[in-house]
């Protein structure tokens, strides 16, 4: 079966409070192409401007650090056909455990955080997040990917950003956003996907998160 683990990204749509919201518009109108093609035949080319933190995103070892790798060198390996461990942490705010065996594996952290998505209490830093200690577990554990489904795998009230320093320093990317964990078992085959496209100079971009349950 496949789940879905993505928001949709839409015109005005607020991710991350403060930045700006992706502006989706036509750059060439079906009406102006019918004059370059023949009768009958249109053609229509969209736009989008926005941040690379939008939406469901992942980040590269550069979004922290100026010599990590960035979005296009991201290894396919570490975001497809994973096999994936769901990590329940709903009612907590500080999460402070980590399972064992992930070596090779994709953490999902669901905290269901991600039924405030669209609101305001999404982004009033009382989300749940990883700790240090959970992220130096992590970052020794052989995880290829973390994800959550929270506002911020860090407290956004601590400058230091301790997740995001120690995951992406050991070279593993982080998916943020994410939605739908809920649906995932507890038990059995979970692959997860989360590629993005390769883009050379960008740290975060969107991902369309998936994952096949077997």
């Amino acid at each position: 079966m496949l789940v879905d683990l993505s928001h949709t990204i839409e015109h005005g749509l607020i991710t991350y409070a403060g930045l700006p919201s992706p502006a989706v518009s036509e750059f060439l109108t079906r009406e102006a192409s019918r004059q370059r093609y023949a009768a009958g035949t249109e053609f229509r080319i969209s736009r989008i401007d926005m941040v690379g933190n939008t939406g469901t995103y992942i980040d590269a070892p550069s979004h922290r650090f100026e010599s990590g790798g960035d979005i296009s060198q991201i290894d396919l390996e570490a975001v497809v056909d994973v096999p994936a461990i769901v990590l329940r942490a709903t009612g907590a705010r500080a999460i402070d455990r980590v399972p064992p065996n992930l070596i090779g594996k994709a953490l999902l952290i669901h905290t269901g955080w991600s039924r405030h998505w669209r609101t305001e209490t999404y982004w009033n830093n009382q989300h749940p997040f990883v700790t240090q200690r959970a992220a130096e577990a992590l970052a020794r554990s052989g995880v290829r990917v973390v994800g959550i489904d929270s506002y911020n795998i860090d407290d956004t009230a601590d400058g230091s950003r301790p997740a995001h320093s120690e995951l992406l320093r050991a070279g593993i990317p982080i998916v943020e956003h994410l939605t739908n964990l809920d649906s995932l078992p507890d038990d059995g085959d979970i692959r997860f996907f989360a590629v993005p496209p390769k883009v050379r100079g960008l740290d975060s971009f969107p991902v369309r998160a998936f994952a096949i349950t077997r």
